[in-house]
């Protein structure tokens, strides 16, 4: 993480945890989970990376990898893309943008390293240059009700659709959804707007986006569920992250043939728990004993207490899961696209 980013946030009362250095709160982690389902919030994204992928043949490239259309990417949206191992299992995921002939990719920041460096061995003499933005670049999530009163108060630009892209004065807005924005710009343009963009919005901690991200349903791969699930068992191809016309991808042939065989039977799930739970839990059912029945992706703690989460789960055993163990305490799953 940007050292000086992290100085700044905590000259504003940000709260960093000694252990993962993630932003956990602004002082006060109970009432930013309640802000985040009534008002504005405003969240610094330390736990993304950024990287870059410029060059003559950067669309081709990552096209040629990635399990969304690059090809059809242009300028100024978005999409959701993922990048397979051989056996067709989700080694990342990203939100991938397009700024002229530029391909911006972001990612879990516990992966982007790893993530960088496999891809560059696939780069071989193609005309592609991977770069690590991740210290220098800044992302902020903006969300709720007033986010585009605060959008306009900061001087930023407001994307019309879900999954476009608006840039002004070095700033790029991505908005995810309805009431979801991403604000990527360097660090010392962030620090002016982070001001003005604090007048409407309450600054909030990774927590509160955490939820923002299992309310939408949004599946993250992180270090934790790296190579857990193929593409539709996190029902990616839902959020336009699959692609079943484009050529060939590693995994292609192993998603495609799920896809037109029918055989998928673990999909994305919300879970509600008393327990605390993590992203890599194991799931359990009495009514599959013999195997787990699913895999925690995303955790936060809910607004009303206890936690919530987005887990990959064998649909028909959802009714009856349990945590850790066929002896663990319960916890209640509900499909997010039913």
């Amino acid at each position: 993480m940007n050292p000086h980013w992290r100085s700044f946030l905590e000259s504003t009362e940000g709260v960093f945890d000694n252990d993962s250095n993630e932003l956990i709160n602004f002082g006060d982690a109970a009432r930013e989970l309640l802000a985040a389902s009534q008002q504005t919030v405003v969240v610094p994204l330390t736990h993304l990376g950024l990287i870059e992928a410029t060059g003559d043949e950067a669309r081709t490239f990552l096209h040629s990898q990635f399990t969304s259309d690059i090809n059809h990417l242009a300028d100024g949206q978005a999409q959701n893309a993922g990048w397979c191992t051989a056996k067709g299992r989700m080694q990342a995921s990203f939100v991938a943008w397009r700024q002229g002939e530029r391909y911006l990719l972001a990612l879990s920041a516990d992966l982007q390293e790893a993530t960088q460096k496999r891809l560059q061995m696939f780069i071989l003499r193609a005309k592609v240059k991977l770069a690590a933005l991740t210290d220098s670049t800044i992302m902020l999530g903006l969300a709720g009700p007033q986010a585009e009163e605060s959008l306009a108060g900061a001087g930023l630009p407001c994307p019309a659709e879900a999954m476009t892209i608006a840039s002004a004065d070095g700033a790029t807005v991505i908005r995810l959804d309805t009431g979801r924005f991403v604000i990527v710009a360097s660090e010392s343009a962030m620090t002016r707007l982070w001001q003005k963009l604090t007048v409407k919005a309450r600054p909030a901690g990774l927590p509160v986006w955490r939820w923002l991200d299992i309310r939408s349903g949004f599946p993250l791969v992180t270090l934790a569920t790296k190579e857990e699930f193929v593409p539709q068992m996190a029902d990616f191809e839902k959020i336009g992250g699959v692609s079943f016309h484009k050529g060939c991808y590693p995994g292609q042939e192993i998603v495609a043939r799920t896809q037109y065989l029918g055989k998928v039977k673990r999909h994305l799930h919300r879970l509600t728990s008393a327990q605390p739970l993590k992203a890599g839990d194991v799931l359990y059912s009495p009514d599959n004993p013999d195997q787990s029945c699913g895999t925690v992706m995303t955790v936060a703690p809910a607004p009303a207490g206890g936690y919530e989460a987005l887990a990959v789960i064998q649909s028909n055993f959802a009714g009856n899961v349990r945590l850790g163990s066929l002896q663990g305490p319960s916890v209640q799953a509900a499909a997010v696209n039913p």
